[in-house]
């Protein structure tokens, strides 16, 4: 039996296997709502036969947005959009949704990818940034703007409203954003954070915001479905965040009731020197899981199925993640267990389409 395709429980919640569809923004939003775009979108990859599928970096405020296109949770106008389209994926659909909530501080406000992903400052039709310490991104920059005391609460206030929505529309699990150089890494990083407040200097102080943002998100979703947290297990700069650290703040989100820790790494300085390897960040994946104890889920350049199943079989990680490796084939689930001799949920319109030698694939096809 392939350990890629056995099922693995998240709280409450079970996957049908251990492939999970990362969180992929779009930039296609329209004033944080959906759009045609992401039925499309998300439901050709709701369709893949994946574990999960995690909806793309979904902003709590507006000003947390990366850029003007990205997806909101932030209204009523942002929730009935999603809403609509999640009752249309669902009704083909049974497999698990949950949403990442972010916010992207000091790496907001910039131009979509296709565009150039520069920085659009305030004059020039952006806005003026939040982050731990007015610190930019890449110096010369406009500065963010540092959160006081009530900025502080403001931006908790909208992670809370967010996952009361996203629970009121029937998302399955929540992935909270403290990674790539967003705000709560901001926070976590000694390079990004220079408070001189109970929010900054040492560790215990730096991951008191993350910690209290995630407190405030696990007690207004439903106990019953998990939350989880993404993180960047390090800098890849000396003299910032760094895998030990990451340990504490996991075995510290482990206490509060967090289900499953996403590692990814990177993201919040232009300094970082990252080597690139199939696999790099799954290591720091596996020292989670071996020192913390909680639920993992592997990232990073992981392209082949028998790659995915030695990291399940190894213990490395609980489960794999997929961004661009699924746009590329959304079908790479499919594909995966024909090689590994398992099977995946499929809809019945597509139950004639495997080739005859992997007529089992799809489970509970019945054919006349």
């Amino acid at each position: 039996m392939s350990h890629l395709f056995s099922p693995v429980k998240l709280g409450t919640l079970t996957l049908p296997n251990r492939i999970v569809v990362a969180p992929m923004c779009q930039y296609s939003a329209q004033e944080g709502n959906a759009t045609p775009w992401h039925l499309m979108h998300l439901g050709q990859l709701a369709l893949s036969g994946a574990g999960m599928l995690i909806i793309e970096a979904t902003a709590v405020e507006a000003d947390g947005r990366i850029s003007a296109r990205d997806l909101g949770l932030w209204s009523d106008a942002n929730e009935q959009a999603l809403a609509s389209t999640l009752a249309a994926v669902r009704a083909h659909s049974a497999m698990p949704i949950a949403v990442q909530l972010a916010h992207a501080g000091r790496k907001a406000s910039v131009n979509v990818p296709w565009q150039g992903g520069s920085l659009r400052p305030s004059n020039e039709g952006g806005w003026r940034t939040w982050a731990p310490s007015p610190l930019p991104f890449t110096p010369g920059n406009e500065a963010p703007l540092a959160l006081d005391q009530a900025a502080l609460k403001r931006v908790r206030e909208a992670f809370m409203a967010a996952a009361l929505r996203a629970a009121r529309i029937g998302v399955d699990a929540i992935e909270l954003h403290a990674a790539h150089g967003y705000l709560l890494h901001q926070f976590l990083s000694p390079l990004s954070n220079r408070r001189d407040d109970t929010y900054g200097g040492s560790l215990e102080n730096r991951m008191r915001f993350p910690l209290e943002v995630f407190e405030v998100v696990r007690a207004a979703f439903p106990a019953e479905r998990p939350v989880g947290v993404r993180v960047s297990a390090t800098d890849w700069v000396e003299g910032g965040w760094d895998p030990t650290q990451t340990v504490a703040f996991a075995a510290a989100l482990k206490a509060r009731g967090c289900d499953f820790i996403d590692v990814s790494s990177g993201g919040l300085s232009p300094l970082q020197q990252i080597s690139l390897r199939p696999g790099y960040q799954v290591p720091f994946a596996e020292r989670l899981r071996q020192e913390v104890g909680m639920p993992t889920i592997a990232v990073g350049l992981i392209t082949e199925a028998r790659q995915a199943e030695a990291i399940i079989a190894s213990g490395q990680a609980d489960m794999v993640a997929l961004a661009r490796g699924m746009l590329y084939d959304p079908r790479w689930p499919w594909h995966a267990a024909a090689e590994l001799g398992a099977q995946v949920d499929a809809p019945p319109q597509y139950w004639r389409c495997q080739p005859r030698e992997h007529k089992e694939l799809f489970r509970g096809a019945k054919l006349e």
